[in-house]
């Protein structure tokens, strides 16, 4: 244990590898270590022997396959099997953020999700907000609200940004309405200018102040049906806690499905209800700027 926590960073993370691909595929051999990490043959033994020699009960040598296969007393000594981060790159490689040769997953199971429209965020925009949060800085956007015909200059003060399962927004502060909203980032169509400002995101109070969802299976639903809801979410007697932003409370309500009455459709379809809707109060509107 003590050489594993004096390793270097590369040297880790390779043996990390060796462990996922034991985890998840059962087996590993140099090939995987050269492909992955762009090593010589000599590199990639090297580092196989090191891991045997730190966890000489992982993995045994199949002389018939060539290759490392896992044992039944496996234990993890450098990975924390994570099931959402198997499928979170599942789906990146599906949204095409992740190329196949950048994924630890050796044999990628045929999938598909559904497909959103591309959000058109300007990457000279995006960057331009970014160094402005950092800095603190104030910056002239042209923005197209809903609320307006024609997109108009206005100036804002971005924080944080923020993301509502759609689309990505900047959390700033707008000097024309004099007040905290979400900018949707694809509607900004350029920037100009910035400078200094003495506004500080400590105001932006729905920003800061957490509300906490408290979500239960549908009552109407049978024994059954609850007891697989309870499994989908992760739910501990019944219930399981969401805590949310309440500046993006409006949108973790309608991606959830709680955002109208849950009477208003089959349980069977609306599957959860918000066991304290009655301490959980949206911002007046959205917060956004429409």
């Amino acid at each position: 244990m003590d050489e594993k926590l004096n390793l270097r960073w590369g040297v880790e993370r390779k043996l990390e590898f060796i462990e996922f691909r034991l985890f998840w595929e059962g087996y590993v051999n140099r090939g995987d270590i050269i492909d992955t990490f762009n090593v010589s043959v000599n590199q990639a033994s090297t580092d196989l022997n090191r891991y045997l020699g730190l966890a000489p009960d992982n993995m045994s040598y199949d002389k018939s396959a060539r290759t490392y296969v896992r044992t039944s007393a496996f234990k993890p000594l450098f990975l924390k099997p994570d099931a959402s981060l198997y499928l979170s790159q599942v789906r990146s490689l599906s949204d095409g953020l992740l190329d196949k040769h950048e994924a630890w997953i050796g044999n990628i199971p045929d999938f598909g999700s559904i497909p959103f429209p591309v959000r058109g965020v300007l990457p000279t925009v995006l960057r331009t907000l970014v160094i402005a949060i950092r800095r603190h800085e104030a910056v002239e956007v042209c923005y197209q609200s809903m609320s307006s015909p024609e997109p108009q200059w206005r100036w804002i003060i971005p924080h944080a940004l923020g993301f509502d399962g759609f689309r990505w927004h900047a959390r700033a502060f707008c000097e024309q309405s004099g007040q905290f909203n979400d900018f949707v980032l694809s509607r900004i169509a350029e920037t100009k200018q910035s400078r200094p400002t003495d506004a500080r995101a400590t105001n932006d109070t729905a920003w800061h102040e957490l509300v906490h969802l408290e979500i239960g299976a549908h009552p109407a639903l049978s024994d059954g049906q609850r007891r697989a809801i309870e499994l989908d979410y992760g739910m501990i007697d019944g219930q399981v806690t969401i805590p949310v932003r309440r500046a993006l409370l409006y949108y973790a309500l309608k991606r959830l499905g709680l955002d109208t009455d849950p009477t208003a459709r089959r349980p069977q379809d609306q599957q959860i209800v918000l066991l304290n809707a009655d301490k959980v109060a949206p911002l007046n509107g959205n917060g956004a700027d429409s």
